[in-house]
Order: structure tokens, then C-alpha cells, then sequence
């Protein structure tokens, strides 16, 4: 049988459930899977976490580093996001320079990390104009089992918190922990025909097609939205995702802050 023929057989299989309120995990169309975090996983990195959602996997490790600010920005710190689609952890990844999807996922993470103003990177400015940290978030997937987009997130929100800037060993001070003040939560939606799938596992992400990733903060501002796919949603559509989003980040967030 055709992996094409396949293909059009799961769609329609996922379709039928979804029609019904159900899914192939059993879960309602707006449950996400479980998540379990575990903090200072790495012990030589300033900050890590381990993000498990059902069975999507990820390892997130903070290093940082004293360098130059950029210039339109002299007083504050950097932060830069990157991913690693390793090919253990699924089959369709292959080694090599990282592939675009890979950068979307690493740029939709960096960008709900950064407008929802988590770490406040003008107290990273040591001198500025010359001298500010350099915080680098590098997430590095283990079991693709689908939802790379939350899984990332999360991991990478538990691993700033637990960092430790090395300013003594720098020669810059005292070491402190990373300033957080505020807490996004990623939630992110698969649309298959005209059902919307939230927390879409691997099976599901592959029939999709659209994709809106919706983050919010803890007064349940929406602090960044990316649209993936062809596909479109609805204005309706969206406001639900949005609803949907701010609910489901009530549920996530003390999960991320307690771990």
C-alpha cells in the first residue's frame, strides 16, 4: 500500500474521531497531553530542564556569557534560541545544518519568550555599550512525538528559571538568578478540515492543515501568535484558540513555575 494511500486513510481515521469529540490518545479535541518537567537536568549548564508532553521529548540547556550589546539596543542583554532535531529522535530528522522547520519552531519559542518580557534583560547590561550577557537557549529534541512548538517552550521556561548567571566567575560580581518577570505559555493548535486539534501529537501534526501557535502571559495577555501551514482559520476560529489558550495556560503555568 502507498504511503500516499496510508497517508489519506489516517487522515480520514483522525477526521471520523474528531468528529466525534475524540482522539486516537483518547483525549477531548482541547486537552493537551501531560507534561512533566524535571529542572537542573544538565549540571555543567547555568540552567536546564527536561520538558516531557505525552511522549515529545526535549532537553533545554541556558549557557551564559559576557559580550557586546547590540547597537540599537546598548543598555540591554541578548538572548538567542536555537533547536536541534537530532535523528534519534525520529527517523525524519537528519544531521546536518538545521532545517527550516527547525528554525521556525526555534524562532515562534524565542519570539513568546522575548515579548512576553520573561527575563528583564535590561538588569544583563553590566556596562553599557561595551559589555551585557549573552543568554543562549539551546532546546534539543529527544522523542519527536509531535508539538515541538509547546514542548520547547516549556522546557525552556523551566530551564530560565532555574539559571544561575556565573557573574563571580566572569569577574563581574556576584552570581545571581536570572531576573524573570513574567511567565509565557505556549499553546498550539492543529486545524484538520474544519476541526481544530489542541496539543496535536505526531499523527495528527502530519495531517493538519493549518497551525496557530497562541502565547500568553500570566494576566492572560496574548504576547505572540504564529500561523504555520497553508491552511486558514477563521476570525472565530482564532478567538477560540485564543480562549482556549489563556485556559489551558492557567493549567500549565504553576506546572512550570512549581517544577
Amino acid at each position: 500500500m502507498s504511503e500516499e494511500i496510508v497517508s489519506d486513510l489516517m487522515r480520514a481515521h483522525i477526521y471520523r474521531l474528531a468528529q466525534r469529540g475524540e482522539r486516537i490518545d483518547g483525549r477531548a479535541l482541547d486537552e493537551p497531553r501531560k507534561l512533566a518537567i524535571t529542572r537542573k537536568y544538565v549540571g555543567t549548564a547555568e540552567g536546564s530542564a527536561r520538558a516531557r508532553l505525552g511522549n515529545t521529548d526535549v532537553l533545554v540547556g541556558i549557557k551564559m556569557s559576557t559580550g557586546e550589546p547590540y547597537p540599537d539596543t546598548p543598555d540591554t542583554g541578548v538572548l538567542s534560541t536555537s533547536l536541534e532535531l537530532v535523528p534519534m529522535a525520529s527517523p525524519t530528522f537528519e544531521p546536518g545544518p538545521p532545517k527550516p522547520e527547525a528554525i521556525e519552531i526555534a524562532r515562534v519559542i524565542d519570539r513568546g519568550i522575548r515579548e512576553s518580557k520573561m527575563v528583564n534583560v535590561e538588569k544583563l547590561c553590566i556596562e553599557p555599550k561595551k559589555k551585557v550577557w549573552v543568554l543562549f537557549i539551546d532546546i534539543h529534541a529527544l522523542d519527536y512525538d509531535g508539538n515541538l512548538f509547546d514542548a520547547g517552550s516549556y522546557g525552556a521556561v523551566a530551564a530560565i528559571a532555574s539559571t544561575l548567571v556565573p557573574a563571580k566567575a566572569q569577574g563581574v560580581g556576584e552570581d545571581f538568578s536570572l531576573p524573570v518577570e513574567h511567565w509565557p505559555v505556549s499553546v498550539t493548535f492543529a486545524k484538520v478540515k474544519d476541526l481544530i486539534l489542541l496539543d496535536p501529537s505526531l499523527d495528527e501534526e502530519r495531517m493538519a492543515d493549518a497551525r496557530l501557535t497562541v502565547t500568553t502571559d500570566e494576566n492572560g495577555d496574548i504576547r505572540a501568535m504564529q500561523k504555520g501551514l497553508s491552511g486558514s482559520f477563521s476570525y472565530d476560529e482564532v478567538k477560540r484558540c485564543i480562549e482556549t489558550s489563556q485556559k489551558v495556560g492557567r493549567q500549565i503555568r504553576p506546572i512550570l513555575q512549581q517544577s
